[in-house]
C-alpha cells in the first residue's frame, strides 16, 4: 500500500459528478423532458453524452452540446433543463459510489472536507438532501454561485477556510487543470467519466482506495 500521502494534507476538496455520485441517468430524464417543452432541439440526450460534458460549466455544456442554437434559445433551454434537473434529482437522486459514506466518515476524522463543482446553484444541496451526507463537509462552492471557473472556486474554498495543504479529488482533465491552476495537487478518480494520464499525485479505482492512501 502506498503510504507516501498519509499526513501530508490538511483537507480534501472533492468534485461531485463522477467522483462522489453518478446522476447522469436522471439528468437524461430531465433534459429529455426539457426537450419536449421546446421545438428546436434536434437530438435525444443519452448517458454517454452527459458523461462527455461532465466537469464543464453549465454554460459551456449547452454551448458544446447544442452549438446550432442561438443565444436566446440556448439560455431558454438551459433554464428549463436546469429547473427540470433539480426537480427530478430531488425526487429520484443519483447513484452514490460504493463505499462513499464509509470513506467520508473516516476521512472527516483526519481532514477538512469540501466540494467544488461546476454545477448550477442548488445541485450540491440536492446531493446533500438525497445522500444525507452534508454533515461530513465544512463547505462547498459551485459555478452557479458566482459564474466563476472551477479554479477560482477552489481558491475561494482554500482562502475562505484558511487551508494550508489541500488536495483535490476529481475525475476529468478539467478537474486536473482547475486544481493545477489553483495550485492544489490532484488525485484522479479513474472510476468516473474522464481520463487523466500524467502528473496526478495518485490514481484511485474507488473510494476505498482513497481511504487506503490517505
Amino acid at each position: 500500500m502506498n503510504t507516501t500521502l498519509k499526513n501530508k494534507y490538511d483537507s480534501i476538496i472533492f468534485d461531485l459528478d463522477g467522483t462522489l455520485w453518478d446522476s447522469s441517468a436522471n439528468v437524461v430524464l430531465a433534459w429529455q423532458a426539457a426537450k419536449e417543452q421546446v421545438d428546436y432541439i434536434k437530438e435525444d440526450f443519452t448517458q454517454p453524452m452527459i458523461h462527455s460534458i461532465t466537469g464543464m460549466t453549465y454554460k459551456a455544456i449547452f454551448e458544446t452540446l447544442l452549438p446550432y442554437l442561438n443565444e436566446e434559445q440556448r439560455e431558454e433551454f438551459k433554464t428549463i433543463a436546469g429547473k427540470n434537473e433539480l426537480e427530478i434529482l430531488y425526487e429520484k437522486g443519483g447513484e452514490l459510489y460504493i463505499g462513499l459514506e464509509d470513506a467520508l466518515k473516516y476521512l472527516s476524522t483526519k481532514y477538512k472536507l469540501f466540494i467544488v463543482s461546476n454545477c448550477q446553484s442548488g445541485y450540491i444541496e440536492v446531493f446533500f438532501k438525497i445522500s444525507g451526507l452534508e454533515h461530513y463537509f465544512l463547505g462547498h462552492q459551485c459555478y452557479g454561485t458566482k459564474s466563476l471557473p472551477k479554479a477560482d472556486n477552489i481558491k475561494d474554498i482554500v482562502n475562505d477556510h484558511n487551508l494550508k495543504t489541500p488536495i483535490y479529488v476529481g475525475d476529468t482533465m478539467g478537474d486536473y487543470n482547475a486544481a493545477t491552476k489553483a495550485g492544489v495537487p490532484f488525485i484522479f478518480a479513474d472510476y468516473g467519466f474522464g481520463v487523466v494520464e500524467e502528473d496526478q499525485v495518485a490514481t484511485i479505482g474507488g473510494l476505498g482506495e482513497l481511504v487506503d492512501i490517505l
